[in-house]
């Protein structure tokens, strides 16, 4: 596995890394700390050094697991966690010194360990990045031998520019992903002058950029993809992306035929596979691991963290970081269907 460093954090971190987020029941099915347990196991195996989890995974269900499975490994992977999400009404008012300093002590026992190694802000309202006493709050736990780094997951460009003009800003988690290019315009030049780190999350907008939904594709009322595509929880950003879902499967065909096409030879050469084999079960690379390997395309970036609900799913997202490089013809293909069908949906939203 290729690593490439977290920022300020010094941290050498597999391109391919691992988000938690399925623990929390919001994709439609519960997930048993057994389970859990062994998606991490394999990953660790297949030499991701990069867990991330939050405190509301599964009301630290998540967390716990992920603090079992690397006591058993020690120094084997970065486990970041994040905070503040369990204020209730989630609002920017909630967020007080005092707060995070209790989170930051729930998530200590969870983990059962004395130190985190990264504690990131969970999306917090935009003007809470606009109130220097949180960002100090977090220099003082340093201090404290409470966390080694802070840094904080955003919905908006704006909050990820804004965060990282605090100098304790390690690294900024952020929705990244061949339907949501913007952050490559500016922020990723910024935060690489800061020597911030950038995690990738969302990489495959739900599931939509992994090449297996349909118009008929049916999600349980307590998947996100069914309850929150107009926002009704959370940020409508979160899921597929924010795109709308018909406009979603349409750019997906598209994205199939133009990566599909374009490669040389076969998949050794770097060439792909036929459009109708994108799947992912058929021999050479799928959409989804051609979606995680356009993110890895932008040197900025330091990980990107898809979530599997099965240990088999890691050995296919991990695949991705052993791809060639995507080839001109298919990244400007990928361009051409933003720009098309996907851009007016999103860009200037987040």
């Amino acid at each position: 596995m290729n690593t490439r460093t977290l920022g300020k954090t010094g941290f050498k971190v597999s391109e391919v890394s691992l988000g938690t987020w399925q623990a929390g029941g919001r994709w439609g099915a519960d997930w048993s700390d057994a389970n859990a347990e062994a998606v991490i196991e394999r990953a660790l195996e297949l030499g991701v050094t990069f867990v991330d989890t939050a405190d509301v995974y599964g009301g630290g269900r998540s967390e716990a697991a992920c603090g079992r499975v690397t006591a058993r490994r020690p120094g084997a992977a970065l486990v970041a966690t994040k905070c503040g999400r369990g204020i209730t009404p989630h609002a920017a008012e909630g967020y007080t010194p005092e707060a995070m300093a209790g989170f930051v002590e729930r998530s200590l026992r969870n983990m059962k360990r004395e130190c985190l190694d990264l504690v990131q802000l969970h999306c917090p309202p935009t003007p809470v990045y606009y109130r220097p006493e949180i960002f100090e709050a977090f220099e003082r736990l340093k201090e404290q031998g409470k966390i080694r780094n802070l840094g904080v997951s955003v919905e908006k460009v704006e909050e990820a520019l804004k965060a990282i003009e605090y100098p304790n800003v390690a690294s900024v988690q952020i929705i990244f992903n061949m339907f949501r290019r913007r952050p490559a315009e500016l922020f990723f030049r910024e935060a690489a002058r800061r020597d911030v780190g950038i995690i990738v999350r969302v990489p495959l907008a739900s599931g939509l950029l992994a090449g297996g939904l349909a118009r008929d594709s049916a999600f349980g009322p307590k998947d996100h993809r069914s309850f929150n595509r107009d926002g009704a929880a959370f940020d409508k950003g979160e899921t597929f992306s924010g795109v709308p879902y018909e406009a979603g499967l349409e750019a997906v065909e598209e994205l199939k035929l133009g990566l599909g096409s374009s490669g040389q030879g076969g998949p050794g050469q770097g060439g792909l596979r036929p459009p109708e084999a994108t799947d992912g079960r058929q021999g050479g690379p799928g959409l989804a691991q051609l979606a995680l390997r356009w993110i890895l395309m932008f040197p900025e970036v330091s990980c990107v963290i898809p979530g599997a609900s099965r240990p088999d799913q890691i050995e296919e997202n991990v695949k991705a970081a052993e791809l060639p490089p995507l080839s001109g013809a298919q990244m400007a293909a990928a361009a051409g269907v933003y720009d098309r069908l996907i851009r007016a949906h999103v860009h200037q939203r987040w």
